[in-house]
């Protein structure tokens, strides 16, 4: 008994060592991109799991390859009957909007709840372009999060430029919240700004995601833990600061959180929102933010809010 006491406890303290030791550790885990679910779906057919959806890869820089689905609207699927990637990429400028979906960790473009949350924005009458960043899915080189955030950018530019002026959003989910805030941050840096940004699930830093988490809990009563974790993502570089962001940002903003999130707790969803009406106020511009939270009894938590009845109606 002593000993399986002893392996226990020396398992415990030896987590906070080799954090301290190899803080990539803590990269892989907020991005858990190896974690490539659903392995089943060969992500050049995306017509196993979508209607009227091509498959293309965009090369943000030098070595990198990022896989990419265009899902058409559903007014367009009788037209696109035989059409090639070609055509497809000139519809993108037929008018109607584009929704580029930025997921959160884990999993690749092909996620159940991601496929989901597609058909209601084609339903909708939405261009979508789902991006699977660098690592992720059968997108190559290595995460980081000024590279996801470089993969955003290219993509809205990329789609910008065939748009022919249609609207061209940005949806961010869970970690792509991070992704999404701060490449609309870039593109206001450059003098426009991104024609809306929808938020869903998202929080304010991604540290303090961390902090939350079941396991980091454990170690919180360790003096000194939590300055551990946050001078290791000061070390790899990660920060995903959507409350700093949303202070300078002024494109039209829609807050989507679940109140039973388990992942990103509600609260951080009203900081955020508290956030941008503070800002809204202070650039006196009105009604550009929203928030529309789902009470607990829905069951949404972290990534079903593609269920809510209402979700389509509300993003119009």
């Amino acid at each position: 008994m002593k000993k399986v006491v002893s392996f226990l406890l020396t398992a415990y303290v030896s987590v906070p060592v080799l954090l301290y030791l190899f803080p990539w550790i803590l990269s892989y885990a907020i991005f858990s991109h190896l974690l490539r679910f659903p392995y089943w779906v060969d992500l050049r057919r995306p017509q196993d799991v979508l209607n009227h959806t091509c498959n293309f890869y965009l090369s943000p820089e030098e070595g990198v390859s990022v896989g990419v689905w265009h899902t058409l609207p559903v007014s367009q699927w009788e037209a696109a009957a035989g059409r090639d990637l070609d055509w497809y990429q000139e519809a993108l400028g037929d008018g109607r909007p584009v929704i580029i979906y930025l997921h959160g960790n884990l999993g690749t473009r092909a996620i159940r709840h991601r496929v989901e949350l597609v058909k209601i924005l084609s339903a909708a009458g939405y261009h979508v372009l789902s991006l699977d960043y660098r690592g992720f899915g059968d997108s190559s080189g290595e995460p980081s999060e000024a590279g996801l955030t470089n993969d955003a950018l290219y993509l809205h530019h990329w789609a910008k430029t065939r748009s022919r002026g249609s609207l061209v959003c940005l949806w961010g989910h869970s970690l792509g919240s991070g992704v999404a805030t701060n490449a609309a941050v870039k593109i206001q840096e450059q003098g426009s700004a991104v024609d809306a940004l929808i938020l869903e699930a998202a929080f304010t830093r991604i540290g303090e995601v961390v902090a939350s988490n079941r396991l980091a809990k454990l170690y919180m009563f360790l003096p000194g833990f939590e300055s551990l974790l946050w001078s290791i993502l000061e070390r790899i570089n990660i920060s995903f600061s959507n409350d700093k962001n949303l202070q300078t940002l002024s494109s039209p903003l829609l807050i989507l959180h679940a109140e039973d999130d388990n992942i990103v707790p509600f609260h951080m969803g009203q900081k955020l929102y508290q956030i941008s009406l503070r800002a809204q106020r202070e650039s006196e511009t009105s009604d550009r933010v929203q928030m529309i939270s789902y009470g607990a009894s829905l069951g949404l938590s972290h990534s079903h809010i593609s269920s809510a009845p209402d979700l389509a109606d509300v993003v119009r």
